[in-house]
């Protein structure tokens, strides 16, 4: 079965417990809108990957980095699904990626159940964003080009990596990879980050 590589941009938060409207933009389904009533939240296209997958590493060089998560009195999104810490368990992934390097952080990740691969792409999301220290200089998902080969199985020890690539002003450029225990690629991305005023950002 071919591989989707899949490139969506947010254009503005999304709503969370709110019902929202996808829309096909060509016959063949190979680009989509999701629709909050007349308010564009956020475009998928067929996109592509050019930079290698992040060398992964050990599980237990992941549970140290953890340790160093920087986020436990400076979150700026506390409820994030992905990393937040005021998430309960089993209530989000609560992924904590910490750094391994100056610009590469790693996170643990062991799901109780075989998961869906949306939440493969979700636990693609924030390790690119902390690579870059997000609790000290805020910043949003702008676009993310991402690519989910497997699923890890329930109990399986999975590490996700992110990677500071370059950053343009207040846009940052970052790599993230999911990787399992046998050390199978599970899942890839590509992203850009803005970085934001929290103030104006909540209004």
């Amino acid at each position: 079965m071919p591989i989707d590589t899949v490139t969506v941009t947010l254009r503005r938060p999304p709503p969370l417990d709110t019902e929202l409207t996808v829309t096909a933009e060509d016959e063949r389904g190979r680009s989509a809108r999701l629709w909050h009533g007349e308010l564009l939240i956020a475009e998928a296209l067929a996109g592509a990957i050019v930079v290698p997958p992040i060398v992964p590493v050990p599980f237990e060089r992941a549970l140290e980095a953890a340790e160093k998560y920087r986020a436990a009195e400076s979150h700026p999104f506390p409820g994030c699904f992905v990393c937040g810490p005021e998430r309960e368990p089993g209530d989000g992934l609560r992924l904590e990626p910490g750094p391994v390097t100056d610009d590469i952080v790693a996170a643990p990740w062991v799901p109780e159940q075989v998961p869906e691969r949306e939440l493969v792409w979700a636990a693609l999301d924030c390790p690119g964003g902390w690579s870059f220290d997000v609790g000290e200089r805020p910043a949003v998902l702008g676009t993310m080009t991402g690519q989910v080969m497997d699923v890890p199985e329930a109990g399986e020890r999975c590490v996700v990596l992110g990677f500071a690539r370059s950053r343009e002003g207040r846009k940052m450029h970052a790599a993230t990879a999911l990787y399992g225990a046998d050390g199978r690629l599970l899942g890839r991305a590509e992203q850009i980050w803005i970085e934001i005023d929290p103030e104006r950002f909540g209004r």
